[in-house]
């Protein structure tokens, strides 16, 4: 896999490293901008804009628009704080927002469980096929189809 060991954040820590790394890159921690990353630190599963908008909402008791999510999502997206699933127009909360790789999700057909793995080999050759054909490759995803292992037991 990476050459590296992530330190993985969760609860807390996660949201801490979330604020820290969005400061560093010069940007604002909003309360807007915390109560959409914890929303989406709270899903189990990938999630729409709109199912974050509909968490925020009920939390603050007060409607809260997915375009608005929306722009905060790809704000966290271009910050390495979510991760995007193109295929099923969702995002996943990045647990090591310090350390940037390509994306390469493993998508559960049945339950819809994503696990977001790093493979800096696999990707330095996707970027390596992208540029012989001319191409360059600014953010590769791989997207992986299939069963989870507890899908898999059933």
């Amino acid at each position: 896999m990476t050459g590296h060991v992530h330190h993985s954040h969760k609860g807390a820590d996660l949201a801490e490293a979330a604020r820290d790394t969005m400061q560093r890159s010069g940007e604002q921690w909003t309360p807007m901008r915390a109560a959409v990353f914890d929303a989406l630190a709270s899903f189990d599963k990938p999630a729409s804009a709109y199912d974050i908008a509909e968490k925020v909402s009920r939390a603050q008791d007060r409607r809260v628009a997915a375009n608005s999510v929306y722009r905060i999502l790809d704000l966290f997206v271009g910050s390495n704080l979510a991760r995007r699933v193109e295929s099923a127009n969702a995002y996943i909360a990045n647990d090591h927002p310090d350390c940037l790789h390509d994306c390469i999700f493993l998508i559960c057909d049945t339950c819809g469980q994503t696990k977001h793995i790093d493979d800096d080999k696999l990707g330095r050759g996707v970027r390596a096929a992208a540029a012989a054909a001319g191409f360059a490759a600014d953010r590769p995803v791989i997207e992986v189809r299939g069963k989870c292992a507890d899908c898999e037991e059933e």
